[in-house]
């Protein structure tokens, strides 16, 4: 059977993946009709004695987070006044408290804002004046750079997550804040009785356009839950495609949370997806392969997904220790594509795991499209064939839609696409055209509908998954007052897909190591360029006046290779 076929089969009428047309941001999109309709009824239906938050030692069941979730939603409202709209940042590493704060805020009607933990001082500032968050939950590096913001927050409640100092700012710890709450049942109404709607906002993500700050991307719940719905269904194509009956494994099943939750990868493809599956979520700080080869084998993990330079990682890993990784079963990637050289190591590097990828933006809650094992290994350059809830398009520049093999921009519509960008109605009016969002990825389908994506039309870096806008880097660049005119590309890195490069004309003494020093406050450490060449003389430009970067790119590799 194909999967067309498949996917008719399991979502036509009365079965569990049902599809309906529904209306959603006045668009005509295909909706599961047995869809829990909120985030919230998402996390009271998985509620069971089943272990699922692992972090450092640490346990939690489902039942146990949603209890500790009730107790911090009584806290935001009764002591914050959060209510329906409220923005609350989040902005600390993979914690158990990331995830409980974010199932209080989404299940009282609040927004929550995922702030990006890598973010330096300015960075934070500006996310959280755009937002307009009201709550910051943050840990004690995250409270340690807010300390450096010139900019006053003397309104926003603070709650410090697992820190030893509050660094003079006017914040409660967590623990003490939440002593005088207590829940005297686990009833079902714990948590506090707040209306919401399936077309309510629940999240901001934050994600690097090309240029300027980065843009809020605000989704409701059913744009979630749509995603997490979708992989599910194609989870179970695969199986029917096969003429297998999908069966849930008897045992639990253990995921390894190693992407940020700050990304839809690691919030979405891990966290939130695990919820209906009754899965385990191993939590790790931050990346480290060989802690990463040990909880797998001490675990059993089952499921990892993440960037192309972290599975690449596990792949070497998994050749040069003695670790035990054959409880691995999918290795999944996201947010970079993979070399296909690597698509063959991994089926080759572990007992079982087969690969599995899929293209997706923060715009469309991570979903687009999607490959799995023996279809991943044939054609390992795809990104993979169209969600059941989407519908895609290639056009040319005038927005004429091309045929298969032509090349142009990917552009997407359906249930998981976002309503558009938090108070940006200028980046609302370049990145739609009508229903259809503009991905800004160039890309061509084949005959049996498996989309490539072989170039990009906006400015960015991709750096192992982090977006990255040169327009960002090069204003950065541009503050020092020597610095005269800037261009920033990408560099090809083995490990992460790109780096940063960045050609700079400037006068007086300025030197790589001082620009380093200077963009250090200005810039996460990944937007930093590892690679500066400085030019001594004006620097190309069109007749138009832009920066011819992709002759700057070509000098800087021409460079890197004669050196």
């Amino acid at each position: 059977m194909d999967r067309q076929a498949a996917l008719a089969a399991l979502t036509a009428p009365g079965e569990p993946y049902e599809l309906e047309e529904v209306e959603l941001y006045g668009r005509a999109c295909r909706a599961f009709r047995h869809a829990p309709p909120t985030l919230r009824d998402l996390f009271e239906q998985a509620r069971s004695d089943l272990p699922f938050i692992l972090y450092d030692g640490e346990h939690l069941t489902f039942e146990q987070a949603w209890v500790e979730s009730c107790r911090i939603a009584t806290l935001l409202v009764d002591e914050y006044g959060i209510g329906h709209g409220d923005r609350v940042a989040i902005s600390m590493r993979n914690y158990p408290e990331w995830i409980l704060a974010f199932m209080a805020v989404t299940s009282v009607g609040g927004i929550a804002v995922a702030m990006n933990a890598l973010w330096q001082p300015e960075e934070m500032a500006y996310g959280l004046r755009d937002s307009g968050a009201r709550v910051l939950f943050a840990d004690e590096e995250r409270l340690e750079r807010l300390a450096l913001c010139e900019h006053a927050f003397d309104d926003l409640g603070i709650l410090a997550v697992r820190a030893e100092s509050l660094h003079g700012l006017n914040a409660r710890p967590l623990p003490a804040a939440l002593s005088g709450v207590a829940l005297s049942t686990v009833a079902a109404d714990s948590m506090p009785s707040i209306d919401i709607q399936p077309e309510d906002d629940a999240t901001i993500f934050y994600t690097s356009g090309s240029t300027g700050h980065p843009k809020g991307v605000v989704s409701c719940h059913r744009n979630i839950i749509s995603a997490l719905l979708s992989w599910e269904l194609d989870a179970r194509a695969v199986s029917y495609m096969h003429g297998v009956e999908f069966v849930l494994p008897a045992e639990q099943q253990a995921t390894l949370l190693a992407v940020p939750l700050f990304h839809v990868t690691g919030s979405h493809a891990v966290y939130l997806s695990s919820y209906r599956a009754q899965r385990r979520i191993v939590s790790m700080y931050k990346w480290d392969v060989d802690h990463a080869a040990e909880l797998i084998e001490r675990e059993e993990i089952s499921s990892v997904v993440a960037p192309p330079a972290m599975t690449g990682d596990l792949v070497e890993a998994a050749a040069r220790t003695n670790r035990d990784l054959s409880s691995l079963a999918t290795v999944g990637g996201g947010g970079a594509p993979r070399a296909p050289a690597q698509v063959r190591n991994i089926e080759r590097a572990f007992t079982k795991a087969m690969p599995n990828t899929g293209w997706g933006m923060t715009e469309t809650n991570a979903i687009g499209v999607g490959i799995f094992g023996q279809d991943y290994l044939d054609h390992p350059e795809s990104s993979g064939r169209c969600s059941a809830v989407l519908d895609l398009r290639i056009v040319d520049e005038n927005g004429h839609e091309l045929r298969q093999g032509e090349r142009g921009e990917l552009q997407v519509r359906g249930t998981s696409v976002v309503r558009g960008y938090w108070n940006r109605p200028d980046a609302d009016a370049e990145t739609f055209s009508d229903e259809w969002l503009c991905t800004g990825d160039v890309a061509y389908l084949d005959e049996e509908g498996f989309v490539y994506i072989v170039d990009r039309i906006k400015d960015l870096v991709i750096r192992g998954g982090e977006n990255i806008g040169c327009g960002a880097v090069e204003a950065a660049l541009l503050e020092h007052p020597d610095v005269l005119e800037a261009g920033v590309y990408g560099v090809p890195d083995e490990r992460l897909g790109e780096e940063v490069g960045a050609t700079v004309y400037a006068q007086g003494g300025v030197d790589e190591q001082a620009l380093h020093e200077f963009l250090k406050p200005r810039l996460a450490r990944f937007e930093i360029p590892r690679y500066l060449r400085f030019a001594d003389a004006p620097l190309p430009r069109t007749a138009s006046g832009k920066i011819l970067k992709r002759q700057l790119r070509m000098e800087a590799l021409s460079e890197l290779d004669a050196g």
